[in-house]
């Protein structure tokens, strides 16, 4: 569509990395990590919060409970 090729992306890394110089670029792009996560942890609060209202209002379709089972550790002793 635009023909980019390869030494056309280097080239453009290179002169923004003229421009904005290393120690912005990596603030720039630590701050784009950043509103990633939020992103995504703002998405999966949504996707809980919308399991919970619906198993509310559907208990039929609800997702089976979690059941923990707790074991008992067995220690054996050896004998020399």
């Amino acid at each position: 569509m635009f023909g980019l090729s390869p030494l056309h992306l280097v080239l453009v890394l290179i002169i923004v990395l003229v421009l904005f110089g290393g120690g912005k670029l990596s603030q720039t792009m630590g701050d784009f990590g950043k509103g990633v996560r939020e992103f995504r942890k703002g998405m999966k609060e949504d996707d809980d919060d919308h399991e919970r209202n619906m198993a509310s209002k559907h208990p039929e379709i609800a997702p089976p409970s979690k059941v923990t089972i707790d074991s008992e550790e067995k220690t054996t002793e050896t004998k020399d």
